[in-house]
């Protein structure tokens, strides 16, 4: 056992707290951060190949070419890079990721965002058809989410880049109403620890100090911590539908009833679920309400590039009234280019994807979406009942479409690593160690799921056999969910995000 690794050991022992305390005077003995800086640096030489395999196969460019390349030339290489990447997701092996891909919608969305791909929201005065689209996107989401249950009609909303600018946007709305009309000068989020990394982002991005509470034995959020963890501070609080690591829906009921009592906001974050769960409550599937409906939701977001099946880089965030939107919005009246307004984080925006957005919802319409779901929800009932079949797999919690699973006695890493070798593309998860399958329509497509379940039971098996064979992404996932250094995990991630960039 190396120095390094006796320190992890006795770090894992201690209060998390006192841990964090440690952690910065421990880093700076050289002997530690060097031998911390030397696994990092190979784990990272590992993972280059994997990250960047076009380095030998393509050709590179660090500077502009001194003449431009044939058109034709650049369309025939992406169109290889395309061609190398599309069997995983066309053939259903990736969770979550692309939730329609069936080819005629992809090429019907591909000429709605042909139609308008100069088109820019910021002059909305040249391009008054994306405000008809975003509005009615806007307003199509919120009355699926409830709307007509708000008595004065007034849920509103914008149409966002994606689920984490629609949870920035939440978050800074609250920030800004509670500091005007509560004089809160020090907010706080309540939000469960399962809540979306983008909720963290939010706290650093706008000073909100994040309370998270814990979840129960099903992984939904805590209602006695929630309670407890309310301050004179507290400016919202969160609830997922559902979770993105478990698939659990947070008790939004009782949590907003909860935030409608201490005069606070509540908002459900439904990015995930938004455009699956009322048409499985349709369907008759026991959906707890987390919408509109409930008087104490007064914001959710919801993403319609995910089940909602239009092209990827839109969402939407919808308010209970007008005045709470307003709190989003950014404006300049004494700037010298003129009056300068915008409703989101975005200026120059890309049109032609709300033109794809607004297109992909209407052609589905309600049938659309509820044959849709039926086809997903059934998909994922038959892959929850083949893992709760094998002896060293375990589903945790009760989920409907997104299926995490874990092991008691083998390595959930290897498994989920030796699945990747057979082309699956699984969401490795911490806290506890295990791994997702988020169900998509790619699923449900014949045969797909007897396959899952079939190298599942394979890579389960080699994992009994040969329990000590590390590879790939298994050290990695393995090193995030045991290390009790969390910025040593972080500089890692950063690390990561380098090779991504580099040419």
């Amino acid at each position: 056992m190396s120095n390094t690794e006796r320190i992890y050991s006795l770090l894992a022992k201690l209060n998390p707290r006192w841990v964090a305390a440690l952690e910065k005077r421990l880093r700076a003995i050289p002997a530690v951060a060097q031998e911390i800086n030397n696994e990092t640096q190979s784990l990272t030489a590992e993972l280059e190949t994997s990250l960047r395999p076009y380095k030998d196969s393509f050709p590179t460019f660090t500077t502009l070419p001194a003449q431009g390349r044939p058109r034709q030339e650049i369309l025939a290489e992406m169109q290889a890079l395309r061609d190398l990447e599309e069997a995983r997701w066309k053939d259903g092996f990736v969770s979550g990721a692309v939730y329609h891909g069936d080819y005629a919608h992809i090429d019907f969305l591909s000429q709605a965002y042909a139609i308008h791909s100069q088109a820019n929201p910021l002059h909305s005065d040249i391009w008054p058809s994306i405000n008809k689209y975003e509005a009615e996107i806007v307003s199509m989401t919120a009355q699926m989410l409830g709307a007509s249950a708000v008595q004065d009609g007034q849920v509103c909303g914008t149409v966002t880049s994606g689920g984490t600018e629609s949870i920035l946007l939440a978050m800074k709305t609250y920030r800004d109403w509670a500091r005007e009309h509560k004089g809160t000068t020090h907010p706080e989020m309540v939000l469960p620890v399962t809540a979306h990394a983008a909720f963290d982002k939010a706290a650093q991005y706008f000073q909100i100090k994040p309370v998270r509470i814990p979840v129960d034995s099903q992984f939904k959020a805590d209602l006695v911590a929630a309670r407890k963890a309310i301050s004179h501070n507290t400016v919202v609080v969160v609830g997922s539908a559902p979770s993105f690591p478990h698939g659990a829906i947070d008790p939004i009921a009782e949590l907003s009833d909860l935030a409608r009592q201490h005069g606070i906001g509540f908002h459900t974050d439904a990015c995930l679920g938004g455009f699956l769960l009322p048409w499985a409550e349709k369907l008759g599937y026991p959906v707890p309400s987390f919408d509109f409906r409930l008087p104490g939701v007064t914001s959710v977001s919801a993403d319609t590039h995910k089940f909602g099946y239009a092209a990827k880089g839109t969402s939407v965030v919808l308010y209970r009234n007008l005045d709470l939107r307003h709190y989003q919005y950014y404006t300049a009246a004494d700037w010298p280019g003129g009056l300068y307004f915008s409703p989101t984080f975005a200026g120059s925006r890309p049109g032609a994807l709300s033109a794809a957005c607004w297109a992909a919802m209407l052609s589905m319409g309600e049938q659309g979406y509820i044959d849709a779901a039926r086809q997903i929800l059934e998909a994922a009932a038959a892959i929850r009942k083949g893992i709760e079949v094998i002896p060293e797999l375990r589903v945790l919690g009760d989920p409907l479409f997104v299926i995490a699973f874990t092991s008691d006695t083998l390595d959930i890493y290897q498994i989920m690593d030796r699945m990747t070798g057979l082309g699956w593309s699984l969401n490795g998860l911490h806290k506890p160690s295990c791994v997702h399958l988020c169900v998509t329509l790619r699923h449900a497509q014949p045969g797909v799921v007897e396959r899952f379940l079939a190298d599942l039971h394979s890579a389960v098996e080699e994992t009994r056999q040969n329990p000590s064979v590390k590879t790939g992404m298994a050290p990695v996932y393995g090193m995030a969910a045991s290390l009790p250094l969390r910025s040593v995990v972080s500089d890692f991630l950063k690390k990561y995000l380098d090779v991504l960039y580099k040419v």
